[in-house]
């Protein structure tokens, strides 16, 4: 069994300097006002189904700004800046907002709220009869939700060392959702019609919280849902991963069976009446990754070569940050992932499990609460003390990657993490509840709609050449025409291509 933190198992700097981090960022678009744009994607970003860098994620209003697998933080934070920047300057015209926010902003009516789609192909249009079995399984307010995946490899890592990885980032997930959470209020009207533990904030008109919340989108009111409870997915290893989602994937479930895959009229209410639908619907904080080769399954090819990279899920959009993510948060997310991968790694149990489900859940709601206790091995343990442990282990990797970089950066962005373990009133959650309540009168929407302007000002203001411009205008027009290529080369009715692509023997 390995040692944790010693220098034997550091790293070279050579494979410190190989790893490779990408941004994965959603936002939805708004009008000045603070509600939903209801407008088509803008065409001239291009095709949402094959723009390398611009998408839609669930809604057609709902932007995903991606950027490639960068070698330095300060490329994937000039890339992810630059795929603003162009959008930016797109929606200008139309006065319409990237929300830089993780909670939405004012919502329509459930149904009103407009599917992502992607053309006449029938991998476009299973896309949008995705969304729509979304929508009727979770309800469409809460697929409005947006955050930050930030994705990361490191060269010679085996597919047992990133399901180690895995493990000890699950235990230790509340860290980041205390450190970097941004998302303690809400505008009330995404939990009209349900039932809430939140709190009014001034009159409760405006804004709904937790007193001490850090991430509400990683909380119960988040991505969750009773039939998702039901799967106990072990990461153990690539073989029971996989075989705990591929039982999720085939099992049928009765309200779903009953909902069916069309309605009467013929229309597609969704691809399939399984517990899931495809591998992307498990919510998960982590996820194990393996780039998928076109029309093939993202299971079978784990299955068949292995994780290639990890998907970290649960960072929130930071109202503060022009991109919503500042390069010492991402610099932070490299330490800590170091450290998940290079500790001792213990085998995940049911118990425990349900221990790091009941620790999220309360990190997210409460964890800034003085004195708030966590579960650990049996135990109750103090969050403070215990994430000031977890990162005090860190700082051996956080100077190994500055000693590589030839850099202080690293260093840095640990202490800051350390400070506001020391002092959750500088945390962004604590910063958000006491600006919304000091500055904005407790009203929410103003707020990020606020913070957005603002945002935008500061990337219409940077610098813009006409090569820029050029090099996305061509991947605007390049993805069109990828996008009718893929229409024309149809053969198939989409209901056989359905089956063909539902058919649990492509899991294998």
């Amino acid at each position: 069994m390995k040692t944790s933190q010693t220098t034997m198992n550091m790293p070279a700097a050579d494979r410190l300097l190989g790893i490779r981090r990408g941004i994965e960022k959603e936002g939805l678009r708004v009008l000045p006002t603070g509600s939903l744009a209801l407008t088509p994607h803008p065409a001239p970003l291009g095709s949402a189904l094959t723009h390398p860098h611009i998408t839609t994620d669930y809604s057609e209003s709902q932007l995903e700004l991606i950027t490639g697998a960068r070698l330095g933080v300060q490329e994937c934070t000039d890339e992810l800046t630059e795929v603003h920047q162009f959008v930016l300057r797109n929606l200008n015209d139309s006065g319409e907002l990237l929300w830089n926010a993780s909670m939405p902003c004012r919502l329509p009516t459930d149904e009103t709220i407009p599917l992502g789609r992607y053309g006449s192909s029938h991998s476009g249009r299973s896309k949008s009869v995705y969304r729509m079995g979304l929508g009727h399984r979770y309800g469409r307010r809460m697929q409005t939700i947006s955050g930050i995946h930030y994705n990361w490899s490191m060269p010679g890592v085996s597919s047992d060392e990133y399901f180690a990885l895995i493990r000890n980032f699950r235990r230790h997930a509340f860290v980041l959702l205390f450190l970097y959470g941004a998302s303690p209020a809400l505008c009330p009207c995404f939990v009209e019609g349900r039932e809430h533990r939140l709190q009014p904030l001034g009159d409760g008109k405006d804004a709904l919280h937790l007193p001490y919340a850090t991430s509400l989108r990683m909380g119960r009111l988040g991505y969750q849902s009773d039939a998702q409870s039901s799967i106990c997915v072990s990461y153990n290893g690539l073989e029971g991963y996989a075989n705990s989602l591929h039982e999720a994937l085939t099992r049928p479930y009765p309200a779903y069976e009953q909902l069916g895959v069309r309605n009467p009229g013929g229309d597609y209410n969704q691809l399939g009446t399984g517990l899931l639908q495809i591998e992307n619907e498990f919510y998960g904080t982590i996820r194990p990754k393996r780039t998928v080769k076109s029309g093939e399954r993202p299971l079978h090819a784990l299955r068949e070569r292995g994780v290639e990279y990890v998907e970290v899920r649960l960072m929130d959009i930071d109202p503060y940050e022009t991109v919503g993510i500042a390069s010492a948060t991402m610099r932070m997310i490299d330490v800590f992932l170091l450290h998940c991968l290079y500790s001792d790694s213990p085998p995940d149990t049911p118990q425990e499990i349900a221990d790091l489900k009941h620790n999220q859940h309360l990190a997210a709601e409460q964890g800034r609460e003085p004195g708030l206790m966590l579960n650990r091995r049996g135990q109750q343990v103090s969050l403070i003390d215990w994430a000031q442990e977890v990162l005090q282990q860190c700082r051996p990797y956080a100077q190994a990657l500055d000693a590589a970089n030839s850099s202080s950066d690293y260093t840095a962005a640990l202490e800051q993490a350390l400070a506001r373990v020391n002092g959750s009133e500088i945390t962004p959650s604590a910063q958000v509840l006491q600006q919304l309540s000091s500055e904005y009168g407790n009203r929410f929407i103003d707020f990020m709609t606020a913070q957005s302007a603002k945002a935008r000002d500061a990337l219409l203001h940077m610098p813009w050449t006409a090569e820029q411009q050029s090099r996305f205008e061509k991947l605007a027009e390049e993805s069109v025409a990828a996008q009718a290529r893929i229409e024309a080369a149809d053969t198939l009715s989409f209901e056989e291509w359905r089956q063909r692509y539902m058919d649990p023997a492509s899991l294998l």
